[in-house]
């Protein structure tokens, strides 16, 4: 990697299952990002400010409960608002095959539904936040 690259990890809403979040934090920092994980049920305001405040080059978003369509617009709505729509967001977690491209056009840059090797995560992050520099 050119930079060291911050990533926000982060569980919205009320979805209480972070063992996946917390793996793929513990696969980010041993690949050289700094990674800060948001620890469960938070807000979608509460997200969006720690990501400012932390100055992260992106966001991932672990949603396990169904409402990834809901959180990912809401967030990056959000984002856009604080003139931070440059923070990369990425979501992994139960997502359907047909909610992918809705995601997409969201603004969502990557979709990593559960079972994704975490090579494909990694790879995105390195291709996606190198070429922003």
């Amino acid at each position: 990697m050119n930079k060291h690259f911050r990533i926000l990890i982060a569980k919205p809403g009320l979805d209480g299952h972070d063992k996946g979040a917390k793996i793929v934090a513990h696969a980010l920092r041993e690949s050289g990002f700094e990674v800060i994980y948001s620890g469960l049920h938070k807000s979608i305001d509460q997200i969006v400010i720690t990501a400012i405040q932390e100055d992260v080059d992106a966001l991932g978003l672990s949603i396990l409960s169904g409402a990834h369509l809901y959180y990912s617009t809401k967030i990056i709505e959000k984002l856009r608002e604080n003139k931070a729509d440059d923070i990369v967001v990425f979501v992994g977690g139960v997502i359907p095959d047909k909610d992918i491209e809705l995601l997409k056009k969201i603004g969502v840059k990557g979709v990593f539904p559960g079972g994704t090797p975490l090579k494909k995560t990694l790879s995105f992050l390195n291709n996606t936040l190198n070429s922003k520099l």
